[in-house]
């Protein structure tokens, strides 16, 4: 990020690295223009790294050795990473940033005078500048030096909740747990929602909806509220309508509308769905046309171009995959037509909606019915007496 923004994306930043190392005592953080520090004062590297690297925000990270910026400071500071790698490596070559320009020597000068410092006590070593073994890196600031050569890749993208917030349609299977993680790396601070359509829908598909909401506060280190929809009566009305090949889109355009409702009142400014084109009926281009007309929401579709072994692969990798292939049904599942449309009409499709009596009453009840969990990393969860009191949750 540039300009004056910069600051504030990296003060958030910063925040989120303590709240993610929150339960490690004495740890002490700071922050330089485009790098955070972390002063472990004795505890491992290794679980904080792998804590870190799950961040959005975050490029990658290094275990540094930090030290005086002097000559004879950095030269034992180089001897003790190069010690470090235990078998040492055949090829290497140091990169040295001077990034306080009252040092005494410069960028190319370093480069040397550490370079022939590990040279010699190393003799089975040789520089290659190309395609070094070990790159060692050497980080010149007034107030210290770092010194390091491992460089662990992260998550990347923008802090947790710098781009604004929306809503998650969240339906238990593999899709949408993964377009939830993609949103959150693009800085959006979401909220779940959840239909469920009890008796039908059984008390395990409601906690496997919880569970992977949970996993996603993992990655955000921050509360995450959970919206669970009673559908059942809109479901219900659509199943008995005599429109069997539209009630997918019938229903998708109802669960759009009370998503709506629910983001007046939590300050969404859109809507994430996990769509991915052409995977299923109501994923056609015509399709996702004529159900997205039933908000003026934006839709958001971090999937819409990634082949389904694409998603898996992420859902293996954001630890979601396992429970998101439990065997409990959700509502998507119920009342599924055996030839559904995949071109539906516009017109046609409203002129049901308008033909079905009350449908915009049960949605206002589907609104006020709402039952609202508000989920913690590594926590249970913990819901409302009244789901229509956001301050009411304990």
């Amino acid at each position: 990020m540039k300009g004056r923004n910069r600051n504030q994306f990296e003060k958030k930043m910063l925040q989120q690295v303590k709240n993610a190392l929150s339960g490690y005592e004495g740890v002490t953080y700071w922050k330089t223009y485009g790098r955070l520090y972390v002063k472990l004062n004795g505890h491992p590297w290794e679980p904080v790294a792998g804590r870190l690297k799950e961040l959005f925000g975050l490029v990658s990270l290094s275990p540094v050795r930090s030290t005086e910026s002097g000559l004879e400071e950095i030269r034992s500071a180089a001897m003790t990473v190069m010690n470090a790698l235990g078998k040492p490596p055949k090829t290497f070559k140091v990169s040295v940033k001077r990034a306080w320009k009252g040092f005494p020597h410069s960028s190319h000068e370093m480069n040397h005078l550490v370079g022939a410092h590990i040279l010699r006590a190393f003799p089975e070593l040789s520089v290659d500048v190309r395609n070094p073994e070990v790159e060692l890196k050497v980080d010149i600031q007034e107030e210290a030096t770092y010194v390091f050569c491992e460089v662990i890749p992260a998550a990347g993208g923008f802090p947790f909740g710098s781009n604004g917030k929306a809503l998650l349609l969240l339906s238990g299977g593999i899709d949408s747990p993964v377009a939830g993680w993609m949103a959150m790396r693009k800085g959006l601070e979401v909220e779940a929602v959840h239909f469920h359509s009890y008796p039908y829908t059984s008390e395990q598909a409601k906690d496997k909806v919880v569970e992977l909401a949970r996993r996603l506060t993992y990655f955000s280190g921050v509360s995450m509220k959970l919206h669970l929809v009673p559908f059942t009566e809109i479901q219900t009305t659509l199943a008995q309508s005599g429109q069997e090949h539209l009630i997918i889109t019938l229903m998708r355009r109802a669960m759009l509308r009370i998503t709506e409702r629910i983001a007046e009142s939590s300050g969404a400014g859109g809507i994430v769905t996990g769509e991915s084109l052409g995977q299923v009926a109501s994923q056609t281009l015509a399709s996702m046309n004529v159900i997205g007309r039933a908000t003026q929401l934006p839709l958001i579709k971090p999937l819409i171009m990634m082949d389904k072994q694409e998603i898996i692969n992420i859902a293996y990798r954001i630890g979601t995959y396992e429970t998101s292939i439990l065997p409990y049904e959700d509502c998507c599942t119920l009342f599924l037509p055996k030839s559904p449309s995949t071109n539906p009409n516009l017109r046609v499709v409203e002129r049901i909606e308008a033909g079905l009596g009350g449908l915009s009453d049960m949605i206002e009840t589907a609104v006020r019915d709402t039952e609202v969990i508000k989920l913690y990393p590594n926590a249970p969860a913990a819901k409302s007496d009244n789901p229509s009191q956001e301050d009411a949750w304990f």
